[in-house]
């Protein structure tokens, strides 16, 4: 039987046992848990869909100035500035983004999570799904417009980019549900995300090609599982090139073992987030 919960807008399911719950329940929280991300965070304020959208600009402006006014970087593997990090930056944002609001997602729920029997790594998947949805509409948005005033975009690659965005989600909600079933017990998992975040993305070919690493250190850089989706998109958007390559089964691979790892400690430990929520 389906009842409201407390929270505005969700429906929540109430059963014996956690599970219990059909899959149709699960889709209804679901639906209800994206529609309350996207209502309270962005749409419901007055400034937060704006910033969502603007943030990944002003960044893209800023490195524009810097590197191509200041250091005049060049070897942009033949294409300008704007369209090489593009391309690259909106999806790390999205991930970057997607694995903060999870690590901290379940604290927001946690009147609900203490009084209602429900799946809780729906919170996680609600939060991920708000956030990459949201990214990815811009992400094309940018495309389109960068692809408009000349830019070299090939708007055929996003046949490719589609499904490299969806296995990065697959990885990023694996590392959510790791993170947020952590971050109940070891409430510092969020402070140390933030800097590991922002070393990793200086340390992902995202603002430069990989040709420009020294050897010495390259195979280090390209062994970072982000590389391989930069290097992906880039292909399509840039180059054309939307063939299927062995290394998209292994990055797949990849991410469904991160989820799978994520998702088995969230669960073993998810019993317990009742009394520390």
């Amino acid at each position: 039987m389906f009842h409201q919960g407390r929270d505005p807008g969700i429906v929540t399911t109430r059963a014996p046992a956690r599970s219990s719950h059909s899959a149709r329940g699960a889709g209804v929280l679901f639906a209800n848990f994206v529609r309350r991300e996207l209502t309270t965070r962005y749409i419901g304020s007055a400034t937060g869909l704006v910033w969502a959208l603007i943030q990944p600009l002003a960044l893209l402006a800023v490195y524009h100035f810097v590197f191509t006014t200041i250091f005049r970087a060049t070897g942009f593997a033949g294409a300008s500035f704007l369209a090489f990090v593009a391309v690259a930056l909106w999806p790390w944002l999205a991930a970057q983004e997607a694995i903060q609001r999870a690590t901290i997602s379940l604290a927001g729920y946690g009147g609900l999570i203490r009084k209602v029997a429900f799946p809780h790594e729906i919170v996680v998947y609600a939060t991920v799904a708000a956030v990459f949805v949201l990214q990815f509409f811009g992400y094309a948005a940018v495309l389109l417009v960068l692809r408009v005033v000349g830019e070299p975009i090939r708007l055929e690659g996003i046949l490719l980019a589609i499904p490299v965005w969806l296995i990065l989600a697959i990885a990023v909600t694996g590392l959510g549900l790791l993170f947020s079933a952590l971050q109940v017990f070891v409430r510092d998992v969020e402070h140390v995300l933030m800097p590991v975040l922002m070393m990793l993305m200086y340390l992902t070919p995202i603002l430069y090609p990989l040709t420009l690493v020294p050897e010495s250190v390259r195979t280090i850089v390209a062994a970072n599982p982000f590389s391989w989706l930069v290097g992906r998109l880039r292909d399509a958007l840039i180059d054309g090139r939307i063939g299927l390559l062995w290394s998209d089964a292994i990055a797949l691979a990849v991410a469904a073992a991160i989820f799978v790892a994520g998702r088995w400690v969230f669960l073993r430990l998810s019993p317990h987030f009742e009394d520390f929520v």
